[in-house]
């Protein structure tokens, strides 16, 4: 956000203190989630390959989030169960083979613990991302003796080239749940994800989409049960039920995270009217996306929006807007944009432009946006970095989510400031209250210079040490739901 370096620091020699308060008013800071997901799967994003060593790893991730942080995101959506394995310490799942070489040997480290306080650090979001019901992302290589496909074979369908966990048996989806509800509890992320893998995706054959997997005896003992649910009601219900208890679950362990889900981007072919597609994610894949959106049984919904702008059968400007209609209970939309279709096979005249555009529209409907993936920007395709630059030359913090505050907005807070004889301003501050995640620290370098803002930082720290004394320094606290305090100014006299 800017380039003065914040450096946490014990305390230092100071020479007296100059700073008194003002009556200035900085800026309002800027509302927008900027956020790219990483994928761990076929190491798509991170690592660069399987088994490389702790240090390798933490330099590669270390060096992907001091890029995203120079890019101006504030968010990052890290896949830690590709395919019920763990990219953390887990005693419920095999560690990945994406990250450690092999299913179940450990890399060295917690890499979710190592992704979490070093996203933190640099003011990033930190959102955990589960696939909840793919169980094996291909079958070259070997699941390790505690993966659920080899204690629970009877739970596997295989679909392809890969396995599902069946979604429509309830152990499935109540491991899936514990799963998230074990990282929720053990690590300070700032939300749980989930993307578009439901039902298995079908096959094209002959102009039709024919079903790559086979539940029928999960459905018959449905019905023997009882059941009067046709097949495709049945497998709806089964998800929607899914969905409705992992929220729920998710809000009595911590209240204020935020549950976001990514679905296939169209929900319907013909809704709205001009919008046409081969998949209907409702029927094909069982997923009722709108319905979860309408219920709020999500805080944020991200609906991959891949296609052009000019893409008349699958606009982007055109579901952009139609899912703005459908957020009845005015949760965060944030589609996902497909930074990846840059130079690719899928769509290899994309421009990088295009991006900046579809921010653009964004912007008049939604707040914020989700880029797959961050492998584009690292590899700058067609210049995206410029882009995404210009796109995000003013700062901003993600958008508060009222529904979820507890207790009190938070108050401005009280900080002192006083110089050290190297010249650079030294910040010392109250401990936080209950409830504070984040400080926020605008400065002013002279007294009428623009007001500029630091990234956010990790409300526990007790000091801060700034490059250099500027005229003004106002500090806000944000709280776990993203409401924000009034400011604090103190001016150098």
């Amino acid at each position: 956000m800017t380039r003065l370096l914040l450096l946490i620091l014990g305390l230092s020699p100071v020479v007296s203190a100059q700073y008194l308060p003002s009556g200035s008013t900085p800026p309002t800071p800027n509302r927008e989630f900027r956020a790219a997901w990483v994928a761990t799967v076929h190491n798509i994003d991170w690592p660069s390959r399987p088994g490389l060593s702790a240090e390798r790893q933490k330099l590669e991730l270390t060096n992907l989030l001091d890029l995203a942080a120079k890019t101006g995101l504030n968010a990052l959506i890290f896949q830690v169960r590709p395919e019920g394995d763990a990219v953390y310490e887990s005693s419920l799942e095999p560690s990945s083979y994406w990250v450690s070489g092999k299913m179940g040997r450990s890399p060295g480290y917690d890499p979710l613990l190592f992704a979490v306080n070093e996203a933190h650090l640099r003011g990033l979001e930190l959102h955990a991302w589960f696939n909840p019901f793919r169980a094996r992302a291909t079958r070259e290589t070997s699941a390790a003796p505690n993966h659920l496909s080899r204690t629970n074979p009877e739970w596997m369908l295989p679909s392809g080239s890969q396995i599902w966990a069946n979604p429509g048996i309830r152990g499935v989806q109540e491991r899936a749940i514990a799963v998230m509800r074990d990282v929720l509890s053990r690590y300070d992320v700032d939300g749980i994800h989930m993307d578009d893998y439901f039902y298995p995706y079908p096959k094209k054959v002959g102009g039709r989409m024919v079903p790559q997997f086979d539940d029928s005896t999960t459905y018959r003992a449905y019905q023997k049960s009882g059941g009067r649910l046709n097949v495709e009601d049945w497998r709806r219900s089964e998800i929607d039920g899914f969905m409705q208890r992992l929220y729920g679950t998710l809000k009595q362990i911590r209240p204020t995270v935020k549950f976001g889900v990514s679905p296939f981007g169209i929900w319907r072919p013909g809704h709205p009217s001009s919008i046409e597609a081969d998949l209907d994610a409702y029927l094909h894949i069982s997923a009722d996306s709108r319905k979860w959106l309408q219920e709020g049984w999500v805080d944020y919904f991200t609906p991959q929006l891949y296609w052009r702008i000019g893409d008349r059968p699958h606009s982007f400007s055109t579901l952009t807007h139609w899912w703005a209609e459908q957020n009845t209970k005015g949760r965060h939309l944030w589609p996902g944009i497909a930074s990846s279709r840059i130079e690719s096979e899928d769509d290899p005249g994309r421009p990088a432009s295009e991006i900046g555009k579809q921010i653009g529209v964004t912007r008049e409907q939604a707040t914020g946006q989700v880029h797959w993936s961050f492998k584009a920007i690292a590899q700058d395709r067609d210049g995206l970095r410029a882009v995404l630059a210009n796109a995000y030359a003013v700062p901003a913090i993600p958008p508060a989510s009222p529904w979820l505050a507890q207790g009190p907005a938070p108050t401005a807070p009280s900080f002192s400031v006083q110089v050290l004889p190297d010249g650079r301003a030294s910040l010392r501050f109250d401990r936080a209250p209950s409830g504070v995640r984040w400080r926020l620290i605008q400065l002013r370098e002279k007294e009428k210079s623009p007001w500029t803002s630091l990234r956010p930082m990790i409300a526990s720290y007790a000091e801060v040490n700034l490059k250099t004394a500027p005229f003004e320094i106002a500090v806000r606290l944000i709280d776990a739901a993203g409401r924000m305090s009034p400011p604090t100014v103190l001016s150098r006299q």
